[in-house]
């Protein structure tokens, strides 16, 4: 079964990436991804979603924001323009998204640079990408540059992009890895394989072949504005009382 958007007209095979996900391996990475990004995405709030990237599956889905926007420098989304001069008002959006852009991009610092300007404070920002430190990582390691789809990215490590998040003063909130099985490539094999999905996440969490970090826009300084409760209300509300004649009357009423 494919997860791939019926909905979207960047469904033009032509892209390395939707066609990479079309085929047994693609769909097994997508199932992973789609549900790890539905239950985080679900519980953000806000008014502005952004997905950057080949918009051949929807990333907030679940995400309950009214204004939801996929941008792409090719065809497909509602916004077409560069990552690196995204054409957003800073400090506009409540949530970015940006699955598997970073590690096939030129100049991966200038895109978070401008994912960091158009967050809201205390935005979020959700990040997935291929873990140089597992199984595809090293079939990565062999691979030419000129090779298919996903094998000619540059994969950045879990470590190496919270660096790059910190710098920015994004915080890591949360995490985690997935899909533990071979980069085989036929349905047949992922199955016979289906072994290690099951035990990665006891025996080897950090080998997973791909990754979703959630980081958090921090800005020092910055306060929760708590509403003015009427403070004359609750000292009435938690007065004295005193006897006459044996019946509780209010002071205040005196």
């Amino acid at each position: 079964m494919s997860i791939v958007n019926p909905d979207s007209d960047a469904i033009s095979f032509d892209s390395p990436m939707a066609r990479w996900l079309a085929t047994p391996q693609g769909q097994y990475v997508l199932r992973w991804e789609q549900t790890k990004f539905d239950q985080v995405c679900a519980d953000i709030f806000g008014f502005n979603a952004l997905q950057l990237g080949d918009p051949v599956f929807d990333t907030l889905r679940a995400n309950r924001i009214p204004h939801r926007f996929r941008c792409s420098p090719g065809p497909g989304g509602q916004v077409r323009a560069s990552y690196l001069q995204m054409p957003f008002a800073s400090q506009s959006m409540d949530l970015v998204v940006l699955p598997h852009v970073l590690e096939f991009a030129d100049n991966p610092h200038q895109i978070l640079r401008e994912a960091d300007r158009i967050l809201m404070p205390e935005g979020h920002l959700l990040i997935a990408g291929f873990n140089p430190f597992s199984l595809w990582g090293a079939k990565r390691a062999w691979a030419s540059r000129g090779d298919v789809f996903p094998w000619q990215g540059q994969y950045l490590s879990v470590r190496r992009l919270k660096d790059w998040l910190q710098l920015l003063g994004l915080e890591t909130q949360a995490g985690g890895f997935g899909c533990y099985v071979p980069p085989v490539l036929s349905e047949a094999w992922l199955k016979r394989w289906d072994f290690m999905a099951r035990a990665g996440d006891r025996w080897w969490p950090y080998a997973g072949a791909v990754y979703v970090i959630q980081a958090i826009k921090r800005v020092p300084g910055m306060r929760l504005i708590r509403p003015a409760w009427k403070k004359r209300s609750a000292r009435r509300a938690l007065s004295a009382v005193v006897q006459r004649d044996g019946a509780p009357i209010n002071k205040d009423s005196l």
